[in-house]
């Protein structure tokens, strides 16, 4: 059998991404071969997502089986980034911000990761969390040691374990509700088996993660101060701000919710909120941890409220 690894990275190269992540050397010690993950074929959803079509990368498409290697961390947009979430990684580049733009809130994104998942199935998913990342995750956090590796056929269930592991209801979790309702598996703890190393060993409560439910957003054209006060925005912190532009190119919105003013390239780049769909792509893509998501003190009320 040959055996080949990939990831479409949202910023850069897969090979340049696979090379700095150390992934590449550690395939090649093992012979394996890079995947195809630079060119896409076109897939049309099934099911409730039939009207979908998804540029997949060529080297999964044309696998006989795919092995899903998530990593525990946190999400801005969903919470938490696991089984699930982690086949978005077989979207071709930069494309993947055009199912941002058409799905901008965290309960449809969720939905149409759980019907991508079950468009690729894979055959066995393996979470680390040896070294698991907290805070502004999925790629400004914090690493925190864990020393755990989850191993299941069911993302729903490994996810959802997951979840309770750092103290998080599984429930708030898009992808994993949206996940169990596809068919994909369960989230409910009565209906889970765990074997392996005692629960309790690795539970870690203190674990930095946001423990309140998502919250769709939508944008209310004639109470926009309710739009932007109830829904976590992006904000750059200007002293860690590279001025790079990475934020920029991956701002999914037309006309950019995200954009230097006046073309000054020396300044960090300044949000217009009210074209902001809170898809959280600037802050995902920010290689200096430079953008965090702040919520305010209205919806810090509002949120200890019951749906």
């Amino acid at each position: 059998a040959i055996l080949s690894s990939g990831d479409s990275p949202a910023t850069g190269f897969p090979k340049a991404a696979a090379k700095r992540s150390g992934l590449m050397k550690a395939g090649e010690e093992l012979g394996m071969e890079l995947a195809n993950f630079t060119e896409g074929v076109e897939v049309t959803g099934q099911g409730a997502l039939r009207n979908i079509k998804f540029e997949i990368a060529r080297g999964v498409m044309e696998a006989d089986g795919v092995i899903s290697l998530p990593k525990l961390k946190t999400h801005g947009l969903e919470r938490f980034t696991g089984c699930i979430k982690n086949q978005f990684g077989c979207i071709v580049g930069m494309s993947k911000g055009m199912y941002h733009a058409r799905f901008p809130n965290a309960l449809d994104f969720g939905r149409m990761l759980a019907g991508l998942n079950n468009l690729i199935k894979p055959r066995l998913y393996v979470m680390d969390g040896i070294m698991a990342m907290e805070g502004n995750g999925p790629r400004g956090g914090d690493p925190r040691a864990m020393n755990v590796l989850l191993f299941s056929t069911d993302p729903v269930a490994l996810d959802a374990t997951a979840c309770r592991l750092i103290g998080l209801d599984p429930v708030y979790v898009p992808t994993t509700v949206y996940g169990s309702k596809s068919g994909a598996g369960t989230y409910r703890k009565e209906e889970i088996e765990l074997t392996g190393d005692p629960f309790d060993e690795f539970y870690t409560p203190d674990f930095n993660v946001e423990r309140t439910p998502v919250k769709a957003f939508k944008r209310s054209a004639l109470l926009p101060f309710l739009s932007n006060s109830t829904t976590a925005k992006p904000v750059i912190i200007p002293e860690r701000c590279s001025r790079c532009g990475t934020c920029v190119n991956s701002c999914p919105v037309d006309g950019k919710a995200l954009n230097w003013v006046d073309g000054d390239k020396t300044r960090p780049p300044v949000y217009d909120y009210n074209k902001c769909i809170r898809c959280y792509c600037c802050q995902e893509v920010c290689p200096e941890k430079a953008i965090i998501l702040k919520t305010n003190a209205f919806r810090q009320i509002i949120s200890r409220f019951p749906r």
